[in-house]
């Protein structure tokens, strides 16, 4: 049985939450959560990792387990995440590793590896967006109109993604079998967005996003410049990024994997082992 360790780091000043788990020595990969979840989304991946590789999966700061200031005394920006992110993993000694990215964790791990090219090993992105063609033109909308202004309409519209039914939305979305998803996980996550305080949080970083965009084209760069091996494991049937998404990384990886899986936004909850398999066999062609 998988021992996972379930630990605390404080890093310039904030209390970070992360699961480790695997060999200290093995190689290690880095597992980057999404919106509106925490590195509760790796707890059935993790142990799949583990028997070879050093896993190591933090809580953003605002989500899950790691401390939530108020939008007052920290400003939540994706920068001010992959800082935090570079430090966790300085103070773990952690200077090489693959990195797992979906969702929000795509913009902060492709800052990571802007930051300092030669620290990543190896990218799986798993409906973790890195070009235009990925966004859904729907879901993207309101959040496109919170970019342009911010006023009482807009962010009402936006509000909608921190209730309930939207959260349960993103798991079920896409998904054949619905059995197959486990309600703990947007009760889970409903939980923390609903903390105090923790909305005006998700706000800031909607907002925020806009600056993703323009960091693309370096993105693009990094990717034919590096030739970092890279797979990309989509949901086909993602409203939130489409498969279109994953597909553009071979504009400029054209070595990258494609996997497009017949499920949605959060693969791990309904396909579980085919793509920890598909994972653990791109990671030992690449990390080997």
């Amino acid at each position: 049985m998988t021992t996972i360790h379930h630990r605390y780091a404080t890093v310039r000043g904030q209390q970070l939450f992360y699961r480790e788990a695997g060999p200290s020595d093995g190689p290690a990969v880095v597992l980057l959560h999404g919106f509106p979840t925490s590195s509760f989304m790796f707890r059935n991946l993790i142990p799949l990792l583990a028997d070879r590789y050093h896993v190591i999966a933090p809580d953003h700061l605002g989500f899950g387990l790691s401390d939530a200031p108020s939008v007052d005394e920290f400003d939540y920006t994706f920068d001010a995440l992959a800082d935090l992110t570079a430090e966790l993993l300085n103070q773990l000694d952690i200077a090489q590793f693959a990195m797992y990215v979906q969702d929000y964790g795509a913009p902060v791990g492709w800052r990571l590896a802007l930051a300092d090219p030669q620290s990543v090993t190896a990218i799986i992105t798993q409906n973790g967006n890195g070009y235009d063609a990925g966004f859904a033109e729907d879901f993207w909308k309101p959040v496109r109109a919170y970019w342009a202004e911010q006023n009482r309409e807009t962010e009402a519209a936006l509000r909608q993604a921190l209730t309930l039914d939207v959260t349960r939305w993103q798991y079920l979305h896409g998904v054949s079998d619905e059995t197959l998803v486990s309600p703990d996980t947007w009760y889970h996550d409903f939980a923390l967005l609903s903390r105090p305080g923790n909305d005006l949080v998700q706000l800031r970083l909607f907002a925020d996003y806009a600056n993703n965009l323009p960091m693309y084209p370096r993105l693009h760069a990094y990717l034919r410049e590096s030739r970092v091996p890279l797979l990309a494991i989509w949901g086909r049937n993602d409203e939130i990024f489409l498969p279109e998404g994953a597909l553009a990384f071979t504009d400029d990886a054209p070595d990258a994997e494609i996997c497009l899986l017949n499920g949605g936004h959060f693969l791990l909850e309904s396909h579980l082992d085919t793509a920890a398999s598909t994972i653990r066999q791109f990671l030992g062609r690449t990390l080997a």
